[in-house]
């Protein structure tokens, strides 16, 4: 018989490279699936790590797999210290009264589906022996394998988790959305969010830009605006998935030929951000809001000014940490032998149970 407990550390690094967030979560599975965060925290990148992160995708074969391995060290690293900050809990002890797994997610540098390619570092069977524990993770791989996008993941945890929501709205450096459409979870990537806001952001010399005042300050530019709604990924069909690659491709190169001031430019990125999640909801629906974005009220009063929904702003726990507490779900799934990753939301040939587990 399965468990019905689990402790478990989840742990997360988005593509906005705020920091890498750890939660240590205890489940519980009855009927359906509860949750507590016990601790929660976030580890702010050192500028040399941040660089590294963001130049992976231009790295040859050894250049990346050395960063790789350097990576699940400074990882481990991390953990480890997280760990050791648990007050009154043993490292290791039986399922459910100690820390079962970590359910880590790694940090991606490559997601290339054109060529079959996705790459999250940190996810090498080293990382087992750096925490001196069960690790579930590289949860993304097995899915491209098997045709499908390898993204969205957190959608399960929406399922599972937070059914009486009718949509769950993710800000963080892509917006991503899952809900229910005739009994099949639907979700796909929206359009870039903190990914491109804090780069520009660091034009001015901020990391970010704080409750959205300098988009605020900013004037609409028409022309940039059409434009950037007219790309052709708004679109296509779900499932769909966008990375860092795309927005290089896509987004920076017409941001870079505007002449214009870069409050402009956060202005009317946030007004375009708006309407493209405007465009994703129905009136009237109830919408959980989590990630760093949930912060940018600039950005949240020019989506209801889009469209009359409900937003539902959880705790700040939730807000910061939900991505952290699904892939501990993911993990624990993974240890279950069950279903993990819906074909219906990425697209993949079958429902799976995805990602690796190492044992030290």
């Amino acid at each position: 018989m399965l468990p019905k407990n689990y402790n478990v550390v989840g742990v997360m690094s988005g593509t906005s490279l705020d920091g890498v967030d750890l939660a240590y979560i205890a489940f519980a599975k009855s009927n359906t699936w509860t949750y507590k965060i016990h601790k929660a925290v976030t580890i702010t990148y050192p500028e040399t790590w941040k660089k590294r992160l963001q130049n992976g995708v231009y790295l040859c074969d050894k250049d990346l797999l050395t960063l790789n391995k350097e990576y699940t060290q400074y990882l481990g690293g991390i953990i480890k210290r997280f760990i050791s900050s648990i007050d009154g809990i043993p490292p290791q002890a039986q399922l459910g009264t100690g820390i079962d797994a970590i359910c880590s997610h790694g940090h991606t540098i490559l997601h290339q589906l054109e060529k079959g390619v996705t790459l999250q570092i940190g996810n090498l069977p080293e990382l087992a022996d750096y925490v001196q524990q069960t690790v579930v993770c590289d949860f993304r791989v097995q899915d491209v394998a098997l045709g499908g996008q390898g993204a969205p993941l957190v959608p399960i945890g929406d399922q599972l988790l937070f059914p009486e929501y009718e949509y769950c709205l993710n800000l963080g450096g892509f917006a991503n959305v899952s809900y229910e459409d005739n009994n099949k979870r639907i979700a796909f990537d929206i359009c870039p969010v903190n990914i491109v806001l804090n780069a520009l952001a660091e034009k001015l010399g901020i990391p970010f830009d704080e409750d959205g005042q300098m988009a605020k300050k900013g004037r609409l530019i028409p022309e940039l605006l059409q434009h950037l709604n007219a790309l052709e990924y708004y679109n296509l069909s779900h499932p769909k998935s966008l990375g860092l690659e795309w927005v290089q491709k896509h987004i920076f190169p017409i941001l870079d030929k505007t002449k214009a001031s870069t409050e402009d430019l956060l202005h009317t990125f946030t007004e375009h951000i708006a309407i493209q999640l405007a465009n994703t909801f129905k009136v009237n629906t109830s919408v959980l809001v989590s990630g760093g974005g949930t912060y940018n009220w600039y950005l949240l009063e020019r989506l209801k000014n889009q469209k009359k929904i409900n937003l539902v702003l959880p705790s700040k726990e939730l807000i910061e940490y939900k991505e952290a507490l699904v892939f501990g779900l993911l993990g624990v799934l993974k240890l279950r032998g069950e279903v993990n990753c819906l074909a219906s939301v990425t697209g993949a040939e079958r429902d799976h149970s995805s990602g690796k587990i190492f044992r030290f």
